[in-house]
């Protein structure tokens, strides 16, 4: 799934490209794209009709465009496969198209919400006092917000009493971060994933959010990671950091660090990347 780095960039996109637009009309092509509004696509499509978009905005993995002068946003679920694209009025539809936006301009684009595997889809949330969908208050900021509180975080890890991977994919904990970059931060910190967060120090808890941010500031300058073409821009493009990867989809490959291969191990339905010299797992209590 798409981590902070892609969900960012479509922000951007987003931002640049709908922010101002006033909606003239909502096509809903197919019933699932709308799951999570319970009232369903006709009431979708009424409510949006005739707003004004906001500049988007972001928490971790989550993305929300807000209505101008209301309480209420449009949340977008990317899921598996979604795509939020601005596209020319008469480009031809894509073969998984969902949602349709068009706008009262003459700027000659619409929005179009594109989801092969139907995972992900776009509903509308009253806010809360701090302006996000109230369906995800619950999520922690992000490390590249301004205002996340690296103390906080630290107290928390010590007392959670679990590993670190874990942690680090806890969305109550720290938002935006996933399987990819996990790997990555965990790799430059030579820090294995089952590493209890008990026996971190303050100054190794910082040290890890440090490289949790460089990792990702260094995705978000080149697009983000796109293994295949369900990761792009509002534009379509991928991005292309997965060229630089050190440690995610590299089994048996030379760490680039010490040469050893790198290895990989089931982990929570998942798989963990790791060079076994440079991140050597703790030692088990006898």
């Amino acid at each position: 799934m798409p981590e902070l780095p892609e969900v960012e960039v479509v922000r951007r996109g987003l931002e640049r490209w709908v922010a101002g637009r006033t909606v003239e009309a909502v096509e809903v092509l197919h019933p699932r794209a709308v799951r999570r509004h319970p009232a369903g696509g006709a009431d979708f499509a009424a409510r949006l009709t005739g707003e004004t978009i906001g500049v988007a905005q972001r928490r971790g993995k989550y993305l929300w465009l807000p209505l101008e002068g209301r309480d209420l946003s449009v949340l977008g679920h990317l899921g598996m496969s979604g795509q939020l694209l601005v596209q020319p009025e008469e480009a031809a539809d894509e073969k998984h198209l969902r949602i349709r936006v068009r706008f009262r301009d003459t700027a000659g684009t619409e929005l179009r919400f594109v989801d092969q595997r139907t995972f992900g889809g776009l509903s509308l949330h009253e806010n809360t006092a701090d302006g996000l969908p109230d369906v995800i208050a619950h999520i922690a900021r992000d490390p590249l917000d301004p205002l996340f509180d690296e103390a906080a975080y630290h107290a928390a890890l010590r007392a959670r009493r679990t590993t670190v991977k874990r942690a680090l994919l806890d969305q109550s904990l720290i938002s935006g971060v996933g399987n990819i970059y996990a790997d990555e931060a965990l790799w430059r910190a030579r820090l294995h994933y089952e590493r209890p967060t008990i026996t971190l120090t303050r100054p190794r808890s910082a040290e890890l959010l440090g490289h949790v941010r460089d990792v990702m500031n260094a995705a978000l300058a080149v697009g983000g990671t796109s293994f295949d073409s369900l990761y792009v821009n509002v534009n379509g493009e991928s991005g292309y950091f997965d060229r630089s990867l050190d440690a995610y989809g590299r089994e048996d490959e030379p760490c680039r660090r010490c040469g050893t291969p790198m290895r990989r191990r089931p982990w929570m339905n998942r798989s963990s990347y790791f060079c076994p010299r440079c991140q050597r797992p703790p030692r088990v209590a006898s």
